[in-house]
């Protein structure tokens, strides 16, 4: 019996784990993610198969280039950030330890692998080691089972430069710190579940050892040949070595490996549990259910017991509600973010409370809020716009005077240099004074020292965004009865004028002296077109003025030219070969014509049609663009994934609706790809949409009723949405032209 081909003992173990970890009498929407669907990036980064409770601390996933990659390099305990970083790795070995230990590859069989939101298994094929994982909100659990032949070690490593250490308190409990992305702290305690003989490398040498500290720091520990499985459970913390204990006696010190899995699936139940749909193929609820799941990966709360590090303030804050971190705003306000006012908007309360917090302990209203501090990246002050559409949504749980004071300190006072934070510089004031952001000829010498050797000025991009950040502020001063605010800066969110070529039609750069700078706006500006645009061309910027959409269609000469603008787009080539086309703008994936479906600035163009007197186009493309490039597998994103910001489109869209301007309280209409969705709301509501007979045939929308009402335009708002009720589509094969023609 001892001869068994292991393989076949193998896939029956992972059948009955998986079955364990899934355990549900009724069918789940769960039954649908699978997190290795954009496993592998069009050009730039794929999804990974985190696991996690949903917008929680712990995330997990295994350390590989892409699903492309067999060999695993190593498992985290924690990923601190969303793509900036993760800490304390960890990995199983039977060959003898050695110096080269720490970084051999682990080979790894597609087919020997499970990948669930709260669990994950898989099978080290070279060495016949089974990995299994499942997640708590401040705490894990890995479990490792062992061949029968062979030794049994755990090494233990650091992911950053810095200080880090590794402590066996005994032969069943250790700690670690290791310092992330510079200077933030991060502590681990950690039993086994088995005793066994602790080792460090000391230089080359690996020897016994309690105690190793610095740079670098590794650790390794040793099992007797009757131990076949371990588990290692651990609690994380950012604020001391005593709170990471706690966090692990909270958790993961008192459950089962199967318990704190099932607390897991339960949660991710309930949250995706929020939308139920009906009809479809499989594949599109497999490609939607997948899209939700990734929105809820970030943000992440850090509260500990009501304590958290906060990097705004450089110590441990003490507060009564979450404070949530890990946040994109120049990605997430476009869809994300709307998202969560609908599903969550409790939690969404929270995550802006925790924006304010920052913005009170660090003098800035951040945009790109992770655990150490705002990350300089991007343009713009997006987060303004997500506070707008909060207020107009309803949702005041946080001090939103203290909001719009911090919005307003980032409009006057704050730098727009992309990829900058901090005081403005001369290139600020010579926005505020002449409306827009200057650009520099090709071949011209920078001017100004701040501005980033590589993401350059991003003249148009900074200039159309900032218009949009400033009609926020606007705004919300009108909402706030600040009525000297709001004619100072409502004026601003027109600047997007300054730009407008009328020769090219198209937003073109200027130089400070006034001038025209021609340019090829399909190509020209450098890596990424960043010197006048940003990751896209010119001809994807030419559309970004969700705040004046009436205002973008003047200056393109009517409905009809901004119709003919909108088909050309998805029809007009490179003028060269992808190849080259690519080498210049890697971000711009997913391409129809001159659209690119792999990048956020693109996300709500296709709903643009609903503005002029063929709404039917949007329901054609909405429908070609989720059917071309959401596929259910490991090509299945079309670009950066971000977190959420780019499967929040894909979630709104599969639905039927998307909100084109966040800060305007409404959405417009498109094709579903399902029959009928139930979203369930607070205070027991729920909002329907039905549309029978929908399919790739019956695409097009005939006729609308919402609430029993004739509903002949493309639109209904946040209230009718979150007080419950009931839109009904129905379908047919071909446009009804005269549907939903907004006058």
């Amino acid at each position: 019996m001892k001869k068994i081909i292991p393989p076949l003992c193998l896939l029956v173990t992972l059948w009955m784990a998986a079955c364990n970890a899934t355990d549900s009498s009724a069918p789940s929407n769960l039954d649908y993610i699978d997190p290795s669907i954009g496993g592998v990036g069009a050009l730039l980064e794929p999804t990974r198969p985190t696991v996690q409770v949903p917008n929680q601390m712990i995330r997990f996933t295994p350390q590989r280039k892409d699903f492309l990659d067999d060999q695993i390099s190593s498992f985290p305990m924690n990923v601190v950030s969303h793509r900036l970083g993760q800490v304390f790795a960890i990995k199983p070995s039977v060959a003898p330890v050695t110096k080269e230990s720490w970084a051999a590859r682990m080979t790894w069989d597609h087919d020997l692998e499970v990948n669930r939101p709260w669990y994950y298994s898989t099978y080290l094929i070279d060495d016949g080691i089974t990995v299994d994982y499942t997640a708590g909100r401040k705490s894990g659990i890995f479990r490792f089972r062992f061949p029968e032949k062979g030794e049994r070690h755990l090494l233990f490593d650091v992911y950053n430069p810095g200080a880090a250490s590794w402590q066996f308190l005994s032969g069943t409990a250790m700690r670690g710190m290791e310092t992330w992305q510079g200077n933030v702290k991060v502590f681990m305690y950690g039993e086994f579940s088995a005793a066994g003989m602790p080792g460090v490398l000391e230089g080359d040498r690996p020897q016994a050892g309690n105690l190793i500290e610095g740079q670098g720091a590794k650790a390794f520990i040793t099992f007797p040949e009757n131990v076949r499985e371990v588990e290692w459970r651990y609690g994380i913390s950012y604020t001391g070595p005593d709170q990471a204990k706690k966090n692990f006696e909270a958790e993961a010190g008192k459950s089962s490996f199967h318990e704190l899995s099932e607390t897991g699936r339960k949660a991710w139940e309930r949250v995706v549990g929020r939308i139920r749909v009906e009809g479809g193929t499989e594949a599109q609820k497999r490609s939607f259910y997948t899209a939700l799941y990734r929105c809820y990966e970030r943000m992440v709360d850090v509260t500990e017991d009501g304590r958290y590090y906060s990097g705004y303030s450089g110590k441990v804050e003490s507060g009564n509600r979450p404070f949530y971190v890990d946040d994109w705003s120049w990605d997430t306000y476009l869809a994300h973010h709307p998202l969560r006012m609908i599903l969550d908007p409790k939690e969404e309360e929270d995550m802006l409370a925790s924006y304010v917090r920052m913005y009170e302990q660090s003098g800035w209203m951040p945009t790109f809020p992770v655990l150490f501090g705002d990350h300089a990246c991007m343009n713009g002050f997006h987060s303004s716009i997500v506070f707008l559409d909060a207020y107009r949504k309803g949702l005041r749980n946080f001090d939103v005077q203290k909001a719009y004071e911090g919005m307003r300190k980032n409009a006057t006072d704050g730098t727009l240099i992309p990829w900058r934070n901090g005081a403005k510089t001369r290139l600020d004031d010579f926005y505020h004074d002449r409306g827009y952001f200057p650009a520099l000829h090709p071949g011209q010498e920078e001017t100004e020292s701040t501005v980033h050797s590589f993401e350059k000025r991003q003249a148009v991009a900074v200039t159309l965004g900032a218009a949009y950040d400033d009609w926020a502020l606007a705004e919300l001063a009108k909402e706030l009865g600040k009525g000297e605010d709001a004619a100072l800066f409502a004026p601003r969110a027109q600047n997007y004028r300054q730009l407008w070529n009328p020769q090219h039609q198209l937003f073109m750069p200027r130089d400070t002296a006034g001038r025209w700078i021609d340019i090829d706006p399909k190509f020209d500006g450098g890596m990424g077109g960043r010197e006048f645009y940003d990751e896209n061309n010119g001809l994807t910027y030419t559309w970004q003025v969700q705040q004046d959409i009436p205002g973008l269609i003047a200056l393109m000469g009517g409905p009809a030219s901004f119709e003919a603008r909108l088909d050309q787009l998805f029809r007009e080539g490179l003028d060269r070969s992808k190849y080259e086309f690519w080498s210049r703008f890697p971000d711009a994936t997913g391409l129809v014509g001159q659209y690119s479906m792999g990048n956020e600035p693109s996300f709500h163009i296709p709903y643009l049609y609903n503005f002029t007197a063929s709404p039917w186009k949007t329901q054609k493309r909405t429908r070609f663009l989720l059917d071309t490039w959401f596929k259910d597998n490991i090509f299945g994103i079309p670009g950066d994934e971000d977190g959420g910001g780019m499967t929040a489109f894909v979630v709104f869209t599969s639905m039927g609706f998307y909100p084109v301007t966040p800060g305007i309280p409404a959405y417009t209409i498109t094709s579903p790809v399902f029959s009928e969705i139930s979203i369930s709301l607070p205070e027991g509501k729920e909002f329907r949409i039905t549309a029978p007979h929908c399919s790739a045939a019956n695409k097009y929308i005939q006729e609308a009723k919402l609430n029993g009402q004739s509903l002949d335009k493309p639109w209904f708002t946040h209230a009718q949405l979150m007080a419950g009720g009931h839109l009904e589509l129905v379908m047919g094969p071909r446009p009804n032209k005269s549907w939903g023609i907004t006058k």
